[in-house]
């Protein structure tokens, strides 16, 4: 039974295989990007994963056990200050295997593991677009409807309220109007009385004189 041996042996020794998954770890935590047949990017994928947990847990015994297996110290470094960033609360799949085709000589199959990360931006705005159009593609249901109509008739009598302030004001302008109107009226009827007396007493002098 196969109990308690987990990883592949690779037809290499222990001494050998741990330093060629060191090898490749460095590697693919500083360009990001490395090529390799299908058996080792399985098997790379799990180192992997380890020492990006433990850069997300940031501590010094962490970053003490990445300089155990990580062979340069400047990739740790940039790996510690970026993967909180990064990765952030992503649990695990920190890898990418894209499957190349076959090697030209031994036609063993190669393939490309590479490093991804969560966009949160991208997501969100692929979640708002997808909800923005299944609002505008959805159906009025008998629920909208009703929605509508409820909001027709709130605001229908503020609707009836404005004219009715209206014709409220306009009489109030047509008494101030009249108001206006008798004044004159009682102004012209005394320039008038003025001019008559005036006349009158102008004839009465030129009588007198006379």
């Amino acid at each position: 039974m196969k109990h308690r041996k987990a990883g592949l042996k690779l037809s290499r020794t222990t001494s050998h295989r741990t330093a060629l998954f060191r090898n490749m770890v460095t590697s693919l935590l500083k360009y990001e990007r490395i090529q390799t047949t299908n058996t080792k990017a399985k098997e790379l994928r799990r180192w992997v994963d380890n020492i990006i947990t433990l850069a997300k847990r940031g501590d010094l015994h962490a970053r003490r056990q990445a300089l155990s297996l990580v062979r340069e110290k400047d990739v740790v470094n940039k790996l510690f200050a970026e993967a909180a960033e990064r990765f952030g609360s992503r649990a695990g799949g920190y890898t990418r295997i894209v499957k190349l085709g076959r090697r030209p000589g031994d036609a063993a199959p190669v393939s490309m593991i590479e490093l991804i990360a969560a966009d949160k931006t991208k997501t969100k705005d692929k979640k708002a677009k997808k909800k923005k159009g299944t609002q505008a593609s959805r159906p009025k249901t008998r629920k909208d409807k009703e929605v509508q109509a409820e909001k027709e008739e709130t605001a229908s009598p503020l609707q009836d309220v404005k004219p009715e302030d209206a014709t409220a004001e306009k009489p109030e302008k047509k008494k101030k109007r009249k108001a206006v109107s008798a004044k004159d009226t009682n102004k012209k009827a005394k320039t008038n009385k003025d001019k008559t007396s005036k006349a009158s007493e102008k004839a009465e002098d030129s009588s007198k004189k006379d």
